[in-house]
């Protein structure tokens, strides 16, 4: 893996100045958009839909980890990158299906299922969607919204391939957890993952599993010794 200097990009961070309790506190934020997100389970196969794509905030923040000097300095033009450098697999992490809310005329359903299409091949309709909750993202930097979906599709909905959309440079590979591997999944720390996707999981277990065939409940979960 190659990588080129760091540039920062002011036009989306701000700093909160406040006086509180008569001390004066000082923040920075960024301003971004909201977002939705959807847990995905396909009843055909009994298995969870994920998306797997490498992120470059986590891939940095391993570097730094094995490699301090390489953030040490302060103009980023000057940063000298190790030879080594970590493989990008480390920078990987498993997701659910989600995007920015940025389309005005699109409601948050309509978002998600464009959503689903696009990074997954589904096409669920708006009325497939059940909303499971609303939450604050990234509460330290950013405080932007989230909406979680819970969407369940069958083999015949997969009308295209999913990825993502290469013009806008996403590149996504799709990848299915089996229903009685899920918990096991959810707490193998070797396997990088969001927070959405143990959430998810769970409500899952709570909310739907206990409603399926007895002969799926009964394989659902295997704890961890």
């Amino acid at each position: 893996m190659t990588l080129m200097a760091n540039k920062v990009v002011e036009e989306s961070l701000r700093e909160c100045r406040a006086l509180k309790n008569g001390t004066k506190k000082f923040w920075d934020f960024m301003r971004t958009h909201d977002s939705v997100s959807i847990l995905i389970f396909n009843i055909t196969r009994q298995c969870f839909v994920l998306v797997k794509q490498f992120r470059p905030a986590v891939y940095m923040c391993e570097l730094e980890r094995h490699n301090p000097e390489v953030f040490q300095v302060k103009d980023m033009n000057d940063c000298c990158y190790p030879r080594d450098l970590l493989p990008a697999s480390v920078g990987v992490t498993y997701e659910l299906c989600a995007g920015i809310v940025d389309n005005p005329e699109l409601s948050l359903a309509e978002t998600a299922c464009k959503e689903i299409l696009e990074e997954c091949g589904y096409n669920v309709p708006v009325a497939n969607l059940r909303k499971i909750s609303s939450y604050r993202s990234g509460v330290g930097v950013t405080g932007s919204k989230q909406t979680l979906f819970y969407a369940e599709v069958k083999d015949s909905m997969k009308t295209d391939i999913g990825g993502g959309k290469a013009e806008e440079g996403e590149l996504i590979e799709v990848v299915e957890i089996p229903l009685e591997d899920a918990f096991n999944f959810s707490f193998d720390e070797n396997l990088p993952k969001t927070m959405g996707v143990m959430f998810g999981f769970m409500w899952f277990q709570n909310n739907v599993a206990p409603l399926l065939p007895q002969k799926i409940k009964t394989n659902k979960i295997t704890p961890i010794p």
